[in-house]
């Protein structure tokens, strides 16, 4: 697919409630920024043809049909609704699915929302035995908790590449230091590189402080056709001009979650590139756009060792200089290119519906010059990228 082909919409609003433990429902959550989202696109509730959610499997049946939760939230007003749900890449496939209706002109003003309400600790399977589910069976079989697999990526990095604990630990203090300028952080406090040391080993090499929280927290976008941007005055509104959520090609030679084995490459010559490495291509050609025309980058930075492997994936550098580009400065504010200037999910934690379109929702700030204390200076094209559990890719190309 070339870029121009599909078409841009307008991101007319965005909004986020805090992300924290609050103690909450999601529906709360949510309906706060939807309601911010609206307020900060100057459209009204009624104008709105179509909501999209994107699912939370905490929430009960309420989160599992999350687009006709928020609906009912906000008032029925007989738009239509959708509900997705894509594990961590929920938000972008909400995104998605809000962009698809839009172009198809089913709809000229979508309002996507997610959010969560998380558990303390890690996250864990759905409940009851599934011999047949991988995600049921890396928990029972090998005790493979998501901060295990995290350590295994970052011992992966230090045996390949050469990376250390110090640079996974600048990491975080880069992170931290950016989400405490961030209202909607649930971290707002700078750390160093001793206090990265300092804290609890959870899984070798990696220690508390290199690891994302589980939160609370939502964040929404007002999204709409171009020809409806303009006639409500937005012409220049921030657009998204391309959304990826590929899934992986066989064979897979890398080990991602939640598999337990590789495929077998025997019989079949490895794909010329990793599964996350497909899903940047993927919205690069849509967008016509490559890495050197990125001012920022979001990135799903559930481990610090896995921040760095994204540097890689997205083409800002190339394989195992990812920790240069990190020593250099490049990926801090005021560095080539900035890499999670929200405070990222260091800062955050995870409330794994919301986590994509928060990622939308900062680049929006950083695009319109509205990001305060975080501002990059001159920004014009992001980059979000995360990865949902069961191969879901999952990143939009926004530019202003």
């Amino acid at each position: 697919m070339t870029g121009g082909t599909t078409g841009d919409v307008a991101v007319l609003g965005a909004g986020m409630h805090p992300w924290g433990k609050w103690g909450r429902s999601f529906v709360e959550y949510g309906t706060v920024a939807a309601r911010a989202a609206l307020t900060d696109a100057g459209v009204d509730w009624r104008e709105v043809g179509s909501i999209v959610g994107a699912d939370t499997v905490r929430g009960g049946y309420p989160g599992y049909v999350a687009g006709a939760t928020f609906a009912k939230a906000l008032g029925w007003q007989g738009a239509r609704v959708t509900s997705v749900y894509a594990a961590c890449a929920s938000g972008a496939q909400a995104i998605a699915t809000a962009r698809a209706q839009i172009l198809a002109g089913l709809a000229d003003v979508v309002l996507v929302v997610g959010a969560d309400a998380a558990p303390k600790g890690f996250f864990r399977p759905a409940g009851g035995d599934r011999p047949d589910d991988p995600d049921w069976l890396r928990f029972r079989v090998l005790g493979a908790t998501n901060p295990t697999y995290f350590g295994l990526y970052a011992r992966r990095r230090m045996a390949v590449h050469g990376d250390t604990v110090d640079d996974f630990a600048q990491v975080k203090v880069k992170n931290a230091a950016s989400g405490a300028l961030n209202p909607y952080a649930r971290y707002r406090k700078r750390v160093t590189t001793e206090e990265v040391a300092a804290s609890a080993v959870v899984a070798d090499p990696l220690r508390l402080l290199d690891i994302c929280a589980t939160s609370d927290g939502a964040a929404a976008l007002v999204l709409s056709s171009m020809d409806f941007a303009r006639r409500h005055g937005a012409a220049d509104a921030v657009r998204i001009r391309a959304v990826s959520t590929v899934t992986p090609r066989y064979p897979t030679t890398v080990l991602d979650l939640p598999d337990i084995a590789t495929d077998s490459a025997v019989a079949v010559e490895p794909v010329p590139e990793t599964f996350r490495a497909s899903i940047a291509r993927t919205a690069y050609e849509e967008a016509g756009l490559g890495p050197e025309d990125l001012s920022l980058a979001e990135v799903y930075d559930l481990s610090t060792a896995l921040e760095l492997q994204w540097y890689e994936d997205l083409g800002l550098c190339g394989a195992g200089e990812a920790a240069k580009l990190l020593r250099e400065g490049a990926t801090a504010p005021g560095g080539r290119i900035p890499v999670n200037v929200s405070g990222g999910l260091a800062s955050f934690g995870e409330a794994v519906p919301a986590q994509a379109i928060a990622q939308v929702c900062e680049v929006t700030w950083q695009l319109r010059g509205d990001a305060g204390d975080r501002q990059i200076e001159g920004a014009r094209v992001g980059i979000t990228a995360n990865q949902g559990l069961f191969g879901h890719g999952s990143s939009v190309i926004a530019v202003r």
